[in-house]
């Protein structure tokens, strides 16, 4: 508990959206450097010493005894095994987009999915036509899936010619990517099913249920059921890695409540008091119950998946013996084309005519969130296929098939990183309105904001005709509040196009003189000094007592007996509760939080990280200028 400070507990940019979004994000981006060096070495590996590759891959290992045992060899055991775990995590972020996510909205659960269904359906049929009459077409499951770690990692290279919100459009179509996968491997690549098992396996499932219904915190509870479901689909003949899926997406996923915060600030602080054995574990448990099932799991198994599992699989499935007569003949065979075609002209075609098709059949009413630009970026960073593809080619082939296989996959990589630069660059050379409108898009965006700006209420600094608006929820004591000041002082100064909003939000569990800071803050607006007074407060926040307050009013000229006035009766008391009122029905449970027009920012508060959101709202605007809306605020 060392080094905590307790503001940490209700900071939600921290805690939970920011954490969230660049811990996945960041996570996932920057594993895909080691996932390739773990295919370079695999493809090292297999052709400086393929015996020896096959042997570590093909040594067989048991679990259990007598008759009770599971006997698969390594490359088993990772791909079925290990890979549940991946898979697990996929499932809780779908959960978590689903709960908390651009899936709530409803509507943008079926585009994905009909962008998600297209980019696998399209790219099947082009393998199939490629390899009808062979009995290769049986593989058609190959082409199909997007490695999410690769696409993130191709778009963090291409990020500042595209769209942050494009990242947010590949992890729910990867979603739905990797869920039909699942589906398409448990029903067309798995033999044999056992129904029994397959009941055994349902009913851990349902058991799993019921401890969540029960309220049944403890995980362990939840790990071996798990393992019996596992266990069941194996001995059903189902491919069991559908097991991680199916677990994680039953993980509930849930903003930490204002409530659960206020209660982990207590228990700290009685840590902090008196620091014993009994308070401190009362204190983690408090710290770690404010935050969603769905989080503490998906932080604690993300880095061993994406730094150790994903990469294991790499090298275990892509050591491929590489010669010139091997290249010749992988380039000449229907399964390495189809795969190759399949997921670079498959997953365009897919993404881009799916949601034309879904936009045009629902008259507008369905629609991407950017623009068709972006869109068509977006398909060919989804021809990079990798882990799901190796999974199932692994499955449906054997011999020189599986190897013509697994080059069509790694060649699907580069074809995609191509594909990416030529669509970003072509974008890149449009006129900037254009180039706005194909990245952006004109689609009206959704609002994260739930009380509009009213600059007959609001507390506004610079010009009311703004193209951009930033919303800062803050709390005068809360260091970071004071940190992103700086911050937005120089967004302000380097910008005369920004309109500022600050909005109260005290948090006196964990900061003690916030409120009555606050109040300051409003018995200087009712004398016309808000702003000198909210510039003072932010820079002196550990001299925030009602002595300080009264000598803050003196210095920037205020009538301090009816400012004294004012705070003893607390006056702004009323204004500051309407701002906590709004901070809840948008979600806002800490500070600093930021909205720009309207949309909640999903990232670090530096000048740098500020200076792009603004710069993208601003673009947006341009691009939505000929087509008569403009962004809420």
């Amino acid at each position: 508990m060392s080094g905590y400070d307790p503001s940490d507990a209700s900071d939600p940019l921290t805690n939970q959206t920011r954490a969230r979004w660049r811990t996945f994000v960041q996570t996932e981006t920057g594993s895909a450097a080691l996932l390739l060096a773990a295919v370079v070495v695999a493809l090292l590996w297999a052709n400086m010493d393929p015996h020896s590759y096959e042997a570590a891959w093909g040594a067989t290992f048991t679990i259990g005894f007598d008759t009770y045992h599971l006997a698969l060899d390594v490359h088993e055991w990772i791909n079925a095994g290990l890979m549940s775990l991946f898979f697990f995590v996929v499932g809780l972020e779908a959960r978590r987009e689903f709960d908390m996510g651009d899936l709530r909205d409803r509507r943008w659960v079926v585009l994905c999915a009909v962008a998600g269904l297209g980019s696998m359906v399209v790219p099947a049929l082009i393998y199939v036509a490629i390899n009808a009459g062979h009995d290769s077409v049986h593989g058609w499951g190959t082409a199909m899936s997007t490695d999410t770690a690769f696409a993130l990692g191709i778009l963090a290279v291409f990020g500042r010619r595209l769209p942050a919100a494009l990242r947010a459009f590949m992890l729910s179509i990867s979603v739905v990517d990797d869920l039909v996968a699942l589906v398409v491997i448990a029903v067309f690549y798995s033999e044999g099913v056992e129904f029994t098992a397959l009941l055994v396996a349902f009913g851990g499932l349902l058991a799993i249920v019921g401890l969540r219904l029960a309220g049944v915190r403890n995980g362990i509870y939840c790990a071996l059921m798990s393992l019996v479901v596992w266990i069941a689909l194996h001995e059903a003949g189902v491919d069991p890695v559908v097991t991680g899926l199916a677990v994680g997406a039953l993980v509930v996923a849930y903003p930490a409540p204002r409530s659960d915060l206020e209660r982990a600030s207590r228990l700290f602080r009685s840590f902090r008091e008196q620091p014993t054995p009994e308070l401190q574990r009362s204190a983690v448990q408090g710290l770690a119950a404010a935050i969603s099932p769905n989080e503490r799991l998906e932080q604690k198994f993300l880095p061993w998946v994406s730094y150790g599992i994903v990469p294991l699989f790499a090298l275990a499935n892509a050591g491929i013996e590489l010669s010139g007569p091997k290249l010749a003949d992988a380039f000449t065979s229907p399964i390495t084309l189809g795969i190759v075609v399949g997921c670079a002209a498959g997953k365009l075609i897919g993404i881009v005519g799916s949601m034309a098709g879904a936009r045009l059949l629902t008259r507008g009413m369905l629609r991407p969130t950017v623009g068709w630009g972006s869109v068509t970026a977006g398909g060919a960073v989804a021809g990079a296929s990798f882990t799901v593809s190796l999974l199932i080619a692994a499955i449906a082939f054997e011999g020189e098939e599986l190897e013509q296989a697994r080059i069509g996959v790694l060649t699907s990589l580069v074809v995609a990183f191509a594909l990416t630069w030529l669509v970003s660059g072509a974008i890149g050379l449009l006129p900037e309105a254009l180039r706005a409108r194909a990245l952006l898009g004109t689609s009206e965006t959704p609002t994260d904001l739930a009380v509009a700006v009213d600059p007959r209420h609001d507390r506004v600094r610079g010009p009311e005709r703004a193209a951009v608006t930033v919303v800062e929820y803050g709390d005068f004591e809360c260091p970071y509040c004071g940190q992103a000041e700086r911050v937005v002082r120089e967004l302000l100064g380097s910008d005369s196009d920004i309109r500022y909003v600050w909005r109260h939000l005290p948090l006196p569990d964990v900061h003690p003189h916030a409120q009555l800071a606050a109040e300051a803050a409003e018995a200087a607006a009712r004398q016309g000094r808000f702003w000198e007074m909210h510039d003072l407060l932010l820079q002196r926040q550990d001299a925030l007592t009602g002595r300080h307050l009264l000598a803050y009013a003196e210095e920037i000229g205020l009538d301090v007996k009816r400012f004294r006035d004012d705070l003893e009766r607390h006056r702004g008391a009323r204004r500051i509760a309407e701002d906590v009122d709004s901070a809840d029905l948008s979600g806002v449970s800490g500070t600093p939080t930021f909205f720009i027009n309207g949309l909640r920012h999903q990232g670090a508060y530096d000048i740098d990280a500020l200076t792009r959101a603004v710069e993208q709202a601003r673009q947006r605007v341009l691009a939505a200028e000929t087509s008569g809306w403009r962004p809420r605020d």
